[in-house]
């Protein structure tokens, strides 16, 4: 018998009284049943229901769901993982003293000794995908996300679901190098520029950079969320959809954080604290409709030139087309933009409206820069960013998107 692993992992529906949320949580459960009993399975519609409002609810349907969306078949796993062999493993001491520091990841009044035992599951999983996979590279913050699907999952699923993950959504932060996940961070100005250029000029002014959002990025927000409904809620999100979806949520905290943004002290070290603090009460399911909106309408495509480094690399997102099947509409951007086609009919110019109430004007914009006082040399730094970008040439398969 599968023993708890979680307390209160079940996906909230918002803003909506007792009965009505039951009986729409009662219709959601049996649309998720119905695609899984289908054949052949309605990915589709499964990414639909992972993106959607409440996820995909509990546990028990993840366990069902999760390797759906990730195209892993449950059928053919072994029934017991092999033996890992720790002594003379060299990610084996980090990986331990990691997995020590973890005890907040695990539900508040877990049994000692069960908590004990999934830690050792913890360490066995990391060990077994590295092993496995030498091209992997461990990193600080990869035990977080394993221990996300230990919590919901069993080691035996936890260990297939985290080794397709850890060769596709997570491949560009197991490199040698961090160049793939500075490059990945490299997308976060650019949406917030299209967005709110405002804190896009405030945020370069102040020269704080995106590592801020590091932990973010590569923990899938595991590490800095206390209440692990909200981080099973968001893994729904990111499981249905793109390797750089992350990111975007990353913006819409940003841009959502606007107000106390701008009236912060415009130098790094005060704006880097204000959003390394990452507070606990967001409103979860705003973002990810925000952020899904926002992948369709600059899509990583639109995106890459500026987000070039100084070298350009393939990254592993160009691998998400793996995980295309055979029709159209079960790919996750097909499922946003029918989302957000849906939308702009149900708001139909109200939403023209908000969005051009959104857009701070280009008059308030230059007044900003004029209080900021922008330097020549920052005109000059500028300026070779632009001309970086210009003459790079992109290898990256980022055009997965009609």
């Amino acid at each position: 018998m599968k023993r708890s692993r979680s307390v209160g992992a079940s996906s909230p529906l918002n803003g909506i009284g007792k009965q009505d949320g039951d009986s729409r949580r009662k219709r959601k459960v049996a649309e998720i049943s119905q695609a899984l009993n289908v054949t052949p399975v309605d990915v589709a519609a499964l990414r639909r229901m992972a993106i959607s409002e409440g996820g995909l609810l509990t546990d028990e349907i993840r366990c069902k769901v999760w390797p759906r969306l990730l195209n892993v078949p449950t059928d053919t796993l072994p029934e017991k993982p092999e033996e890992i062999e720790r002594e003379n493993n060299k990610d084996y001491n980090q990986v331990l003293l990691d997995v020590q520091r973890s005890l907040k990841r695990f539900p508040p009044g877990m049994p000692d000794k069960q908590r004990e035992g999934l830690q050792e599951e913890l360490i066995d999983i990391i060990l077994r995908v590295l092993g496995r996979n030498t091209q992997l590279h461990y990193y600080q913050g990869y035990h977080d996300i394993v221990v996300t699907f230990l919590l919901v999952l069993d080691e035996r699923l936890a260990t297939a679901l985290v080794e397709k993950l850890s060769t596709h959504h997570l491949r560009d932060f197991m490199d040698p190098t961090m160049d793939n996940t500075k490059h990945i961070l490299n997308y976060l100005m650019p949406i917030i520029e299209r967005i709110n250029p405002e804190v896009h000029d405030f945020m370069q002014q102040a020269e704080v950079g995106t590592i801020f959002a590091l932990s973010w990025l590569i923990t899938w927000f595991g590490h800095v969320l206390s209440d692990f409904r909200h981080v099973v809620r968001l893994y729904d999100f990111f499981l249905a959809c793109h390797p750089l979806m992350p990111i975007y949520f990353a913006a819409v905290i940003v841009l959502y954080r606007e107000d106390e943004v701008l009236d912060c002290e415009c130098d790094m070290a005060s704006v880097h604290h204000l959003l390394s603090q990452i507070p606990q009460d967001l409103p979860y399911e705003t973002l990810i409709s925000r952020a899904g909106d926002l992948f369709v309408q600059f899509p990583p495509s639109e995106l890459a030139r500026e987000a070039a480094q100084q070298y350009s690399q393939q990254t592993a997102a160009s691998t998400f087309k793996d995980f295309d099947l055979v029709s159209e509409q079960q790919r996750p951007d097909s499922v946003l933009r029918r989302r957000l086609r849906e939308k702009q009919a149900l708001e139909g110019a109200a939403a023209g409206a908000m969005v051009a109430m959104a857009q701070p004007t280009v008059a308030r914009r230059f007044v900003r820069l004029a209080v900021m006082g922008l330097t020549v040399a920052l005109g000059a730094a500028a300026l070779t960013l632009v001309n970086t970008a210009l003459e790079w040439v992109p290898k990256l398969d980022l055009h997965l998107f009609p």
